[in-house]
């Protein structure tokens, strides 16, 4: 089992990727503590990895994420891994989102992000490592239409990962980002649902995979598992792409 003994942190692990990559640690052998607004996604997710952690948390609300790590820390002594996964999609151009929409987008991506690893960068160099992994999306490298600020968040989350892994390589601290493509969660269902024909979007969107697919939320995970674990040990700074070929086509 590739993370035994590890302690690893999972936000937006209610559902989708979060959701997959919890399933996959379990299976791996980490201990799990999961954060997510959706105390019901939360609890069903615990139940399926055997039991966790839970903490219904806002991602970006002042001192959340310190106390949860702080309860962590208490309840395990350490924590190994943080995946940031918490993340949502408003739709529009720079015209058409509201300011309300682009704060909300950028304060769970971008302040989520950095809030979170700010928890738990201190306890990292107190034990000599750790691995911290983002998530970005082939939109921030390759851009997209009408998802502005998801695009920008995610763009953001991808220097943040690159200004990470410099600043805390010599704490033994990799810090990456998984790149996925479009993928078979909730959010995709909700961004889909937001066009004039929704089987039409799904299907032009299917087609930009060079795999001719959406992606299914194990197949992240399973990224996420790499640059998590010790086979990543020599890996740093990157964006590693699981989108299906989406950029190479």
């Amino acid at each position: 089992m590739r993370l035994k003994g590890k302690v690893a942190i999972i936000t937006g692990g209610g559902s989708g990727i979060g959701r997959a990559t919890a399933q996959v640690f379990a299976r791996e052998g980490a201990t799990l503590a999961l954060v997510d607004r959706d105390a019901a996604g939360l609890a069903e997710t615990a139940a399926l990895v055997g039991g966790a952690l839970t903490f219904v948390s806002d991602v970006a609300a002042p001192g959340a994420a310190e106390a949860d790590a702080a309860a962590v820390l208490a309840a395990h002594g350490r924590v190994d891994i943080l995946y940031a996964a918490a993340g949502f999609s408003t739709g529009g151009t720079v015209l058409t989102t509201t300011p309300e929409d682009w704060d909300a987008v950028m304060r769970v991506h971008v302040n989520g992000t950095w809030l979170w690893a700010r928890a738990v960068i201190p306890a990292m160099q107190r034990q000599g490592g750790g691995a911290i992994v983002t998530t970005g999306s082939q939109l921030a490298l390759a851009g997209g239409a009408g998802n502005s600020a998801y695009i920008a968040a995610k763009g953001a989350i991808l220097s943040l990962t690159r200004c990470m892994a410099l600043d805390f390589v010599a704490d033994g601290i990799r810090v990456n980002a998984v790149v996925p493509g479009a993928i078979e969660t909730p959010l995709l269902m909700r961004s889909m649902g937001r066009r004039a024909d929704p089987a039409e979007a799904a299907a032009k969107s299917r087609a930009r995979h060079a795999m001719g697919r959406f992606g299914r939320p194990e197949e992240v995970a399973e990224g996420v598992l790499y640059l998590a674990s010790d086979a990543a040990s020599f890996t740093t700074g990157i964006a590693l792409p699981v989108d299906g070929g989406w950029l190479a086509a």
